[in-house]
């Protein structure tokens, strides 16, 4: 598979849970999202948007790395901006950094949007600000490697059909579960997590306990 990191502008810790999702992976900046290019320890190959919200002292100290400058009137976001070069690269996946968090609640409710029409279209999405993880749920099973403790929801984007969660404290079986309902709020990884969709779209958010034991390195927006 082609991992593509995509950086943008939200909130960003660099645990080494997510340095290592990113290994191996090249990386395209969306506008100020180029600010985490140095706690991430990573050179992108491109920097795309509008740069509206990049800094002069920032395009200075990223001077070598290649632009490509949008208007800022247009009809998209810079971080799908970011994500339709990866795609054009070939990227078939791609981790969202700087996901959650940040100025825009537009912007951050847009990644998680986006990730799931990507996943539904065949590329597989994570969403990270490094404390916090985000996987779009699919019909069918998938398993996590939480490790026991981890707090995680699985946020509804419509009606659920067919739910199941296992290796959790509060487990389901083939549940319906309705649009808008706080049954699959604040739960936690007991054993490790399974879950199963027969059908419905819906997201997997979690906060990695591993965090709390490991050296890290700080940038919120």
């Amino acid at each position: 598979m082609s991992r593509f990191a995509i950086l943008l502008g939200g909130d960003l810790v660099a645990t080494p849970r997510l340095l290592r999702q990113l290994e191996g992976a090249r990386v395209i900046a969306a506008d100020s999202g180029m600010r985490h290019a140095e706690a991430l320890g990573m050179k992108p190959e491109l920097w795309a948007g509008d740069f509206d919200s990049a800094e002069e002292s920032l395009r200075a100290d990223h001077s070598d790395v290649p632009i490509e400058l949008f208007p800022a009137e247009k009809d998209q976001t810079d971080g799908e901006i970011a994500v339709e070069a990866a795609l054009s690269r070939g990227a078939s996946e791609l981790v969202l950094v700087g996901a959650f968090g940040g100025a825009r609640a537009d912007h951050e409710f847009l990644h998680l949007t986006a990730a799931q029409r990507l996943e539904e279209s065949g590329i597989s999405c994570l969403l990270t600000s490094g404390l916090q993880e985000g996987k779009p749920l699919l019909p069918g099973q998938i398993s996590f490697d939480y490790e026991d403790g981890t707090l995680f929801s699985v946020l509804a984007f419509s009606d659920l059909s067919g739910l199941t969660l296992s290796g959790a404290k509060w487990s389901l079986e083939d549940r319906f579960v309705p649009f808008g309902s706080s049954l699959t709020l604040s739960n936690e990884v007991q054993g490790g997590l399974r879950v199963g969709l027969l059908s419905g779209r819906a997201m997997l958010l979690a906060r990695p306990v591993s965090f709390y034991a490991q050296p890290v390195s700080f940038y919120a927006m």
